[in-house]
């Protein structure tokens, strides 16, 4: 296991967003490892669970008539956001297809506002992402990038050793709901009790809500001032409807996954911010039961160093992928 300690350039609160936060794909698979893009293009996939039929909206970005490296799948996080405020992630799309999807309830897919609680499970969104590699036609031979709720997703796929999966990236994320938590709470003691009681109305109190969580967000979520238009539109489309993070909040209670990471036998590249809702000890567990994991801090970041320094980002993730 290799580490980086930092890369030097220019509580439960509704779930909390990122955990507490346009266009597809004809693909066709020419070899394993490239595919062939003409362009752009964007639609819904069928995705059947428990005997009902639901739509995930999917979308790519690459090259145009040119030869490519193996896809990128990009894993959103939340639960109930969208895939926009990765927009950015697309900068990669010019040696790779890089693809995005909006999870179910979310945004763009089906949404589920009828859905009891105990509807939405790990075997939900496992299952739809499962869907999505299989309909796509690239589960053969994928990399795949999880930030936050979305790494909880990637590692729970890849514990269980996906054949086609190459390498993993966890951006942001955390292996344990407690020691998540524990961060959360070490963040939000440096608030004002307004912004705190903010949070803990969550959708109840709408108004003091989204006063509150940009304040917090503003500074462990994304500095920049102004936030990129992308940030906005996924939490527009949270606050719209915020089914799946209300009722998902129960997939989370109790989570850990630190006792089964030694079962990801891909490199894995583990990202975050200094300062991060991620702290250091929230992604430690990666570095230490992993065996082929990698660290890069980024020291002018939050938890979208995707944006806060997105050229850097960019190399560093580039870099670890065609390594």
């Amino acid at each position: 296991m290799s580490r980086v300690s930092a890369f030097s350039s220019p509580i439960k609160i509704q779930a909390v967003a990122f955990l507490a936060l346009t266009f597809i794909l004809s693909i066709q698979r020419v070899v394993a490892a490239s595919v062939t893009l003409s362009a752009s293009l964007s639609r819904k996939i069928p995705f059947r669970y428990q005997g009902d039929t639901y739509q995930t909206w999917v979308s790519i970005h690459g090259g145009v008539g040119s030869t490519l490296n193996r896809p990128l799948v990009v894993v959103h996080g939340g639960p109930g956001l969208s895939h926009d405020y990765l927009l950015s992630i697309k900068d990669l799309a010019a040696t790779r297809p890089v693809i995005f999807y909006d999870q179910i309830g979310s945004a763009r897919s089906t949404h589920l506002k009828t859905k009891p609680e105990s509807f939405f499970t790990m075997d939900l969104f496992l299952s739809e992402l499962n869907n999505l590699l299989t309909t796509l036609g690239i589960s053969d031979d994928y990399d795949l990038l999880g930030h936050s709720w979305g790494g909880v997703l990637g590692s729970e796929l890849a514990v269980t050793k996906p054949h086609g999966l190459n390498k993993l990236i966890l951006s942001g994320s955390l292996a344990s709901m407690k020691l998540w938590s524990k961060s959360q709470a070490q963040r939000l003691a440096e608030f004002p009790e307004d912004v705190r009681e903010g949070l803990k109305a969550g959708f109840d109190d709408l108004p003091k809500y989204r006063a509150a969580m940009g304040a917090f967000f503003a500074v462990h979520g994304c500095t920049l001032k102004p936030w990129p238009r992308e940030m906005n539109a996924s939490f527009e489309f949270l606050f719209e409807d915020p089914t799946v993070n209300i009722k998902a909040s129960g997939v989370l209670a109790g989570w850990t996954i630190i006792d089964r990471l030694h079962n990801i036998n891909v490199k894995t590249l583990v990202i975050n911010g200094a300062a991060d809702m991620a702290q250091d000890f929230v992604v430690q567990p990666f570095l230490d039961e992993i065996p082929d994991s990698t660290h890069v801090k980024f020291e002018h970041s939050s938890h979208t160093p995707f944006w806060e320094e997105r050229e850097a980002y960019m190399q560093v993730v580039s870099q670890f992928l065609d390594s």
